[in-house]
């Protein structure tokens, strides 16, 4: 087999397996690892230290740092739900939060591996032998958008994530380095975001730059997930209802209000209660409990303490007066973290 048939190959199984995006790059240099260093230098990481550790920044400026073999790489999308789902039923409940979709069923963490050393054995079969390989979801020293974009997958918007022309950005991107030359598909080249400022302006907390960075320290996706500390109280009055990420810059997009399917993977189909939490019952949570509803679901990155934390400042964004006894009865919560964020919650619930 030609390496363009392999390549085809590859990309057609990758398909088969639900990975809507699929293309392939070489393993050279990001383009925009100086913006990169630049944003880490500051500080706009927050507290996300692994980001700023010398030898991942080596190697997300070259993937030969992690696999000296590579030759070419293997970039792959997979979708998961459109929040819309969730938005027209969230649009007058004042009892409940908000879970990005992403988050709605099971961890990608754990679906995808299996799928991408699938991915491998099949590349494995037509050769005839084995091949050095990495892969990864989220979880390696890549700047992964800007390969996808080099691979032709789609191009990085204003709001930093990556836009397909033809399936919107709600998705998740995934890796495969290997020590097999295959043709690289052409990068994709045009910025179709044009003057739209739409994201930059929904954004409740400011976060998005005008350089297609986030401030990691004003977005809500990283004070509910990545901030293990306390909440900013400047912050918190702007952080709605979110109790787990956000998906706010994504859902004003225009390329996902008119060409993102509403249904992904259905190992990511949402799960009962998960996308819309009601605030009163997720406070009452015990750590047993807990661990029973976010059972292989990335709710649990956030851990008991600090969803219940999100909850807490969700209540009180939500006026939902419903939430003041359990709001009371967290004053008592093991956790400092979950008293002090209630203690503010029923402050605020008090002056509305």
């Amino acid at each position: 087999m030609r390496p363009d048939e392999l390549a085809a190959a590859l990309k057609t199984q990758a398909r088969q397996m639900g990975f809507t995006l699929a293309g392939i790059t070489t393993p050279d240099p990001p383009p925009h690892f100086d913006t990169y260093r630049h944003w880490v230098e500051a500080g706009l990481h927050g507290e996300m230290a692994y980001l700023a550790e010398e030898r991942a920044l080596a190697r997300r400026a070259d993937p030969r740092q992690i696999l000296p073999e590579c030759r070419a790489i293997l970039v792959l999308g997979i979708p998961y739900f459109n929040p819309a789902l969730a938005s027209s039923e969230s649009a007058h409940a004042t009892n409940t939060g908000r879970v990005a979709a992403y988050a709605w069923g099971d961890d990608y963490h754990l679906v995808l591996p299996p799928r991408l050393q699938a991915l491998v054995r099949f590349l494995e079969e037509q050769v005839g032998h084995p091949i050095p390989n990495r892969y990864y979801t989220d979880t390696g020293p890549l700047l992964e958008r800007d390969l996808a974009q080099r691979a032709g997958l789609g191009w990085i918007g204003k709001n930093t994530c990556l836009i397909s022309p033809k399936h919107g950005s709600y998705f998740l991107l995934a890796e495969i380095l290997l020590g097999l030359d295959l043709p690289p598909d052409p990068p994709f080249s045009t910025d179709h975001c044009g003057t739209c400022t739409r994201c930059i302006q929904a954004c409740p907390t400011a976060c998005i730059r005008p350089d297609r960075t986030l401030d990691a320290r004003r977005c809500i996706s990283y004070l509910t997930i990545e901030n293990k500390g306390e909440i900013p109280p400047s912050l918190r009055p702007q952080m709605g209802n979110w109790v787990f990420g956000c998906d706010i810059c994504q859902m004003v997009c225009p390329w996902n209000r008119r060409f993102a399917s509403p249904h992904g993977d259905p190992a990511f189909a949402p799960r009962e209660g998960l996308s819309l939490p009601v605030l009163s019952n997720e406070l009452t949570l015990t750590p047993e409990a807990f661990q029973r509803k976010f059972r292989n679901n990335p709710v649990k990155r956030a851990k008991r303490r600090g969803y219940l934390r999100n909850v807490a400042v969700a209540a009180a964004n939500a006026r939902d007066a419903a939430s003041f006894p359990a709001l009371q009865h967290a004053l008592t919560d093991p956790e400092p973290l979950v008293q002090e964020h209630a203690r503010w919650a029923i402050q605020a619930l008090g002056q509305q």
